[in-house]
């Protein structure tokens, strides 16, 4: 045995382990979800040849119906994380959501501007009192669209 097609026949794990790792390559780039099962059905055929010696047509069927299996229970128990507004992990400003700030400027008609984590906002408060002063503390309680903030006062009192 001199060659590759050679090797292949004669250690079929390393067909398979190869076919695993270009399917999980393929989802590392892509990210779509659905490679994933393939490239764990290509593990999990690896291993049985190395157990069970199987011919390449069986190995092939094996293949398929773990695929098909793996696909199957993944999507049906493996939800993905929940999409939507407020869904995207990697939005910094979606963490400023529980952070404490101060009034910049007075509240006017329930809006005005705030400091939180070392920026400037234009914000609403949550209750529409507007009543906020200069120095005020602010909680951010949503982060809305066009760079705004939804704010709720926070008492002083102790």
């Amino acid at each position: 045995m001199n060659g590759l097609p050679e090797l292949a026949i004669a250690h079929p794990l390393w067909t398979w382990l190869a076919v695993a790792a270009a399917f999980g390559a393929v989802e590392v780039v892509t990210g779509s979800g659905w490679l994933l099962w393939p490239a764990a059905a290509g593990l999990i055929t690896a291993g049985v040849t190395l157990v069970a010696p199987l011919a390449w047509p069986e190995a092939i069927v094996l293949f398929g119906v773990l695929t098909i299996i793996a696909t199957y229970l993944g999507r049906r128990y493996l939800r993905p994380a929940a999409k939507g507004a407020g869904a995207d992990v990697n939005d910094p400003n979606l963490r400023l959501v529980g952070h404490t700030g101060t009034a910049v400027s007075a509240f006017e008609n329930g809006q005005g501007r705030v400091f939180v984590d070392g920026k400037e906002w234009s914000a609403i408060i949550d209750d529409g009192a507007g009543a906020l002063t200069p120095g005020s503390r602010v909680k951010v309680a949503a982060v809305l669209t066009g760079a705004r903030l939804r704010v709720t006062a926070i008492s002083t009192e102790a």
